[in-house]
């Protein structure tokens, strides 16, 4: 993630996927993740976001 764009991509799909709970830190760049949703499912939903 390298913008608020990219970040609020994040949200909108974790969001839509439900279940999860998140917090991104984007000056990191990272994406802290709670859910029972396996980590083959996540992966797969960030990927597609691009």
């Amino acid at each position: 993630m390298t913008c608020e764009g990219c970040s609020n991509a994040v949200s909108r799909v974790l969001n839509k996927l439900g279940g999860v709970e998140f917090d991104i830190d984007l000056p990191n760049k990272k994406v802290c993740i709670s859910s029972d949703h396996s980590v083959d499912i996540l992966l797969e939903t960030l990927e597609k976001t691009g």
